[in-house]
């Protein structure tokens, strides 16, 4: 499906209806000991003394979807799912029968050129870019979904829908991240470390709408329907057709935004703290030629994603809309894809359109994350890791979905190999992953059993290769 196409369509479902979203963390690789461009991005203190004296990241992509709506029928459908239905009328999705409903198509990321530097035993920083894409929706009424993602369908009987408090947001935004992280103590039996990571956002283009309230009423064999009462804000830098969030966006472009060249623009954080003990010393537990880092038992507790990107109001345009009117799915689907049209829209259907150029703000999908890292035998571990969402879902931006994950994994210098296996409240399942690293190539996934099964809620996958080099050292003697 092409871009426009894209967009349209989530304009369309917000415009009608209207966050939280889902991520994959690497989980499998990034929590080992010997992959720290990885795991700087769930808690910053970790590379703190790493074991790589210098790591060179060369890229990595992670992409995935989620929702609660339905499972995929199959693994084919996940490329057309920004639509309910295939070109034969068919569901995609074997309905959960929920009422409202949550769907992330899609998130995705791309880590490009970055560089991790060991200044000494307790010290470390590092400079990383990353690309970020996420298109949510949250609170969704599913009558209405499929009324609307499929035009050409009819309802079969009355109904009347109100929705309340939904958001939905569509956003891609560029970082360009120095971290820096301490050892702020250690000695033979246990070490806390402490790291920062400061982000420059640059905002490339967004699409997004909340609303308190819109009534919904539409009549068996009819292809509009009468909303009523509504109070809806849609706000967007895409202002035109021409201006439409990824036309027109290309290497240089993505570049621009790392230095400033961008349509917005905000500062980011995150802030984390790595307590290891080792109740027999540090020696004890060491497999690995290394100047510390040997642990039992591992404590991690770190805030990701702090911040916001503003889009200043001569890049902004801002829509209110109340009153009452006729909407037909058509209609939304040809005037929803940029702020003029639609204005246009509404108020030919008989809306009040109130539109300003005022700034605004989209705040990142800020969480907490702890998680503890156990020692079970040599190589082998065992790690718990908690995903809490800690952004308002009410203001204009992106959440996650909270989570927990177990991943058992055995991890050396040149091989790791771990399977996350994840309880997700967001449609309240299990997700079972894979992942594995040699040297510095790894992928995986977080979320993979809609290879094997029909009745999954999400899929994801990433890959990536970083040059670590390590500081020669000698054996420990145990």
């Amino acid at each position: 499906m092409k871009t426009y196409k894209v967009l349209l369509y989530l304009s369309l479902l917000a415009t009608t209806i209207t966050n939280t979203s889902y991520a994959q963390r690497n989980f499998g690789v990034a929590n080992s000991d010997w992959s720290s461009m990885n795991s700087l991005f769930i808690n910053p203190a970790s590379i703190a003394g790493s074991h790589e004296k210098i790591t060179i990241s060369l890229f990595s992509v992670n992409v995935g979807v989620d929702n609660n709506y339905g499972t995929f029928s199959s693994i084919g459908n996940l490329g057309s799912a920004f639509n309910s239905t295939d070109s034969g009328g068919n569901s995609l999705f074997h309905n959960s029968g929920r009422q409202t409903f949550s769907m992330m198509v899609p998130s995705a990321e791309i880590r490009g050129p970055g560089i991790l530097i060991k200044i000494n035993d307790r010290q470390s920083i590092a400079l990383t870019t990353r690309i970020r894409i996420m298109n949510q929706l949250s609170n969704f009424d599913q009558s209405l979904f499929n009324l609307i993602t499929n035009p050409t369908i009819v309802p079969n009987a009355d109904n009347k829908v109100s929705a309340q408090n939904f958001n939905w947001t569509a956003h891609i935004w560029t970082e360009l991240g120095v971290t820096y992280a301490v050892s702020l103590i250690a000695d033979k039996n246990s070490e806390l470390k402490a790291g920062i990571t400061l982000r420059y956002l640059g905002g490339v283009g967004y699409l997004a709408l909340k609303g308190k309230n819109l009534d919904v009423d539409y009549q068996s064999g009819k292809d509009s329907f009468y909303a009523s009462n509504s109070d809806l804000q849609y706000t967007s830098n895409i202002v035109s057709t021409r201006s439409a969030v990824f036309n027109g966006i290309n290497a240089s472009t993505l570049f621009g935004n790392f230095f400033g060249s961008s349509q917005g623009s905000g500062i980011g954080a995150d802030l984390g703290v790595v307590y290891a003990f080792s109740p027999k010393g540090k020696d004890t537990y060491s497999d690995e030629p290394t100047s510390g880092n040997s642990y039992k038992i591992k404590l991690s507790a770190s805030i990701t994603d702090i911040g916001a990107i503003n889009y200043n109001a001569k890049n902004n345009s801002t829509v209110n809309v109340t009153g009452n009117g006729y909407i037909t799915g058509k209609g939304l689907g040809d005037n929803a894809k940029n702020a003029t049209d639609f204005k246009n829209y509404i108020i030919g259907q008989g809306f009040n359109a109130d539109t300003m150029s005022a700034s605004t703000k989209l705040y990142l999908p800020t969480a907490m994350v702890v998680g503890i890292d156990y020692k079970v035998y040599k190589k082998f571990f065992l790690n718990a890791t908690y995903v809490a969402n800690l952004a308002n879902a009410q203001n204009f931006g992106n959440t996650y979905y909270n989570q927990v994950t177990i991943t058992p994994r055995y991890d050396s210098k040149i091989f790791t190999v771990g399977m996350p296996i994840t309880y997700s409240m967001l449609a309240n399942y299990m997700k079972v992953g894979l992942g594995f690293r040699v040297a510095g190539f790894f992928i995986g996934s977080d979320d993979m059993l809609a290879l094997f099964s029909n009745n999954q809620y999400g899929f994801g996958f990433y890959a990536g290769a970083y040059i670590p080099l390590y500081k020669k050292e000698k054996e420990t003697q145990y």
